[in-house]
C-alpha cells in the first residue's frame, strides 16, 4: 500500500483484544512495507558500519605506503557512501509510508466503528477520549509501526558488526562484543518508570482535552449563567497538572538519553585504552585500531534506535490500548444482517413499549422521561439495547437488515443534532431520495431568517447556499441550528423519519408554522415526533402517550387532554396537585392558546 492509494478499500478486521495485539495485527497487515523498510535499513546501516573499515584500510595503506590498497580503500569508501545515501533515502520513504498508512488504517477503522455505533459511541466512551484516539493516538501508533523495521535493521547491523570485529580483530572485538549488549540493555530497568510517567501524562492530557472540549461546546450557556470563569479555572488547573506530569516524564527520558550518551563514551575510552596497550605490544596495527575505534563511534548511531523503539512502544502501548477499547465496542446486532439488503415499508412497531406508528401518518409520542424518549428514539432507528426486542418495520425486524438498509429506511434526528462546518450547500448535500428539494425543506423548517443571517455574516456570499457555517454552527442560535438540522433531515426523505424534540429551542409562532410545514412536506410518509409541545401534538394524526415504558393511551391531542390526566400533566407541565385542582382551567388555557397561535400563524 502506497500513500497515493489511500484510503484502504477495506481496512480489515482488527484484533482489538488488547493494545499489543492491535499493534501486532497492524504489523502483520503491513508486512510487505516492513520488509522493504528492513531491506533499505540494512543497506543504510551496513554502509554506515563499513565506513570505519574503509578508513582503517586507508590509514594502514598510508602507513605501509601502498598505493593500490589506498585506491581500493577509496573505492570501497565511495561505494559505502553511495550505499549510505541510497539506503537512507529509501529507508526514510518506506518508513514514513509505513507510518502514514498505519495511522490511516487505524483512522479508517475508528471512522467505521463510529459510523456503526452512531450516537451510542459517545455514551460508551467519553467524547474527549474519542477525539484523543482519532488524533494524537493514531500518530503514536503509526510511530511504533514505522520505528520497528528501523530498529530491526539496527539490531541486525549491530550483531553483524560484533561478529565482524571478532573475526577481524579478536582481542578488541571481544571488548566491543561484551560492551554493546550492556549499552543496549542498560536502559531497560528505567523503562517501566518512564512508561508509567508517560501514561500519567497522557491520562491527564486526555482529561484536559475533554474538559476543554466540553467548555468550548457549552461556552454560550456558561456565559449565560456566569460560569465561564469557573470552568476556565478548572482548565487552568488541569493544564498545570499536565505540565507537571510532562516535566516529570521528560526528566526520566532525559536520564535515559544521558545514559545512551555516557555508556558509549565509556566503551570508547575502554577500547582506546586497551587498543593502545595492544598496539604498543605489536598485537594490533594502527589501521586495525583506527577501524575498531571508528566502529565503536559509528555504532552509537544504530544504538539510538534502541532508545527510540523503547520510547515509541512506551507511547504507543497506551494509545493502542485506548484505540483497541473503542474498536472492541460492538452493536447489539450484526451490521451485516441476516436478510437481503432492501428498504421495507409499512407500520413501525416497537414490541417493548407497544408503540405503533402507522405508515404514511404523523405520529407524536409524549413521554414524561426525556431520557427514556431518547432511548426509544434510538431503538426505532435500529439501535436496540443489548437486551431487547427489535423494532419491526412492515413486519421486518430492523436488526435483521444490513445496517445501511436499516439506516436508509429509518432516519433518527436526536435532540442535539450536529452541524458540520462548511457551506450550507455542503451541509444539505446528504444521501436523499431526490423527491424533496433543499428550498422546500428549508421553507418547511422555517429557515428564512437563518438564510438571511448566514448571508449577513458572510463576507462574499450572495447566495445563502454558498454562505459558510462555522464549526458546529456556533455562530447561530440554538433555534437556528435546530431548524437547519430539521431541513437536512427532511431533504433525506426517508421511509420513516424520527424527530426527537425538533422544536425545543424555537418560539411558539415559528413552531406552529414548522408543525404545518412538516405535516405538508411529509404527507404520505411515516413520521414520528417525540415532543410535549401542544402545537406539534395538535398537528399529529395520532398521539401516543408512554408511561413507565409502555403505551398507556392513544388518540388525538384534544382527546387525550380531556381524558388522560397524566398526559395533560406532562403537556401542561403541571404537578399532580395542580392537575387535580386546576385540570379544567389548564385544559381551557391550552385549547385557547392553540387557537390564538393558529390564528396568528
Amino acid at each position: 500500500m502506497q500513500i497515493q492509494d489511500l484510503p484502504y478499500p477495506d481496512p480489515g478486521v482488527p484484533d482489538a483484544r488488547s493494545g499489543p495485539r492491535l499493534l501486532w495485527w497492524l504489523f502483520r497487515n503491513q508486512l510487505s512495507g516492513q520488509l522493504k523498510s528492513l531491506a533499505w535499513g540494512l543497506l543504510h546501516f551496513a554502509s554506515v558500519a563499513a565506513l570505519p573499515f574503509c578508513v582503517g584500510v586507508a590509514v594502514q595503506a598510508v602507513v605501509d605506503r601502498s598505493g593500490s590498497r589506498l585506491a581500493l580503500a577509496g573505492g570501497l569508501l565511495a561505494l559505502a557512501c553511495a550505499g549510505n545515501a541510497v539506503g537512507d533515502t529509501f529507508l526514510h520513504r518506506t518508513a514514513i509510508t509505513n507510518w502514514i498508512t498505519a495511522a490511516a488504517r487505524v483512522q479508517q477503522l475508528l471512522a467505521r466503528k463510529a459510523a456503526q455505533l452512531g450516537s451510542a459511541l459517545t455514551r460508551r466512551v467519553a467524547a474527549g477520549e474519542v477525539v484523543s484516539v482519532s488524533t494524537g493516538d493514531v500518530e503514536k501508533i503509526g510511530w511504533f509501526v514505522e520505528a520497528f523495521s528501523r530498529f530491526t535493521a539496527a539490531l541486525v547491523t549491530l550483531v553483524l558488526v560484533c561478529v565482524g570485529l571478532l573475526v577481524y580483530q579478536p582481542a578488541l572485538g571481544v571488548v566491543v562484543a561484551a560492551g554493546l549488549p550492556v549499552l543496549a540493555l542498560a536502559v531497560l530497568p528505567l523503562l517501566p518508570r518512564a512508561t508509567r510517567r508517560a501514561d500519567i501524562q497522557r491520562e491527564k492530557a486526555g482529561r484536559a482535552t475533554e474538559l476543554a472540549s466540553d467548555t468550548v461546546a457549552g461556552l454560550r450557556v456558561l456565559r449565560g449563567i456566569g460560569g465561564e470563569e469557573l470552568f476556565l479555572e478548572r482548565y487552568r488547573h488541569a493544564s498545570q497538572e499536565v505540565r507537571h506530569a510532562a516535566v516529570r516524564s521528560a526528566r526520566m527520558w532525559s536520564l535515559i538519553s544521558a545514559i545512551q550518551v555516557l555508556l558509549p563514551g565509556l566503551l570508547l575510552i575502554a577500547v582506546v585504552w586497551y587498543g593502545v596497550h595492544l598496539a604498543r605490544q605489536g598485537r594490533v596495527t594502527v589501521g586495525e585500531l583506527v577501524t575498531v575505534y571508528s566502529s565503536v563511534m559509528v555504532l552509537t548511531y544504530p544504538l539510538r534506535h534502541f532508545e527510540e523503539i523503547a520510547m515509541a512502544y512506551s507511547f504507543s502501548r497506551p494509545s493502542a490500548k485506548r484505540a483497541a477499547r473503542v474498536l472492541s465496542l460492538d452493536r447489539a446486532t450484526d451490521t451485516a444482517g441476516s436478510r437481503p439488503a432492501r428498504v421495507p415499508s409499512g407500520d413501525l412497531y416497537d414490541p417493548d413499549t407497544g408503540l405503533l406508528a402507522s405508515a404514511g401518518r404523523l405520529t407524536a409520542v409524549v413521554c414524561g422521561d426525556p431520557d427514556a424518549a431518547g432511548r426509544l428514539a434510538e431503538r426505532l432507528g435500529g439501535h436496540p439495547p443489548q437486551q431487547g426486542t427489535s423494532v419491526l418495520l412492515g413486519g421486518v425486524p430492523l436488526d435483521e437488515l444490513p445496517l445501511d438498509s436499516a439506516r436508509t429506511a429509518v432516519l433518527v434526528q436526536d435532540k442535539d443534532p450536529v452541524l458540520l462546518s462548511g457551506t450550507l450547500r455542503e451541509l444539505l448535500d446528504v444521501p436523499a431520495s431526490g423527491a424533496v428539494e433543499p428550498r422546500s425543506a428549508l421553507a418547511a423548517a422555517q429557515c428564512d431568517d437563518v438564510l438571511a443571517a448566514l448571508v449577513q455574516g458572510s463576507l462574499d456570499a450572495v447566495d445563502p447556499m454558498d454562505a459558510r457555517i462555522t464549526e458546529r454552527g456556533r455562530s447561530l442560535s440554538g433555534g437556528q441550528r435546530q431548524r437547519l438540522a430539521l431541513a437536512r433531515s427532511l431533504i433525506t426523505d426517508p421511509e420513516v423519519l424520527v424527530l426527537d424534540e425538533p422544536t425545543s429551542a424555537v418560539d411558539s409562532h415559528t413552531e406552529a408554522r414548522i408543525a404545518q410545514g412538516v405535516r405538508e412536506l411529509r404527507a404520505g410518509r411515516t413520521t414520528v415526533v417525540f415532543t410535549s409541545s401542544p402545537l406539534l401534538l395538535d398537528r399529529a394524526d395520532r398521539v401516543v402517550f408512554l408511561h413507565d415504558g409502555e403505551v398507556t393511551a392513544a388518540g388525538t391531542h384534544r382527546e387525550l387532554v380531556h381524558t388522560e390526566p397524566r398526559y395533560r400533566a406532562v403537556v401542561t407541565r403541571e404537578t399532580d396537585d395542580e392537575a387535580a385542582l386546576n385540570g379544567s382551567v389548564a385544559l381551557n388555557d391550552v385549547l385557547q392558546e392553540l387557537e390564538e397561535i393558529e390564528e396568528k400563524a
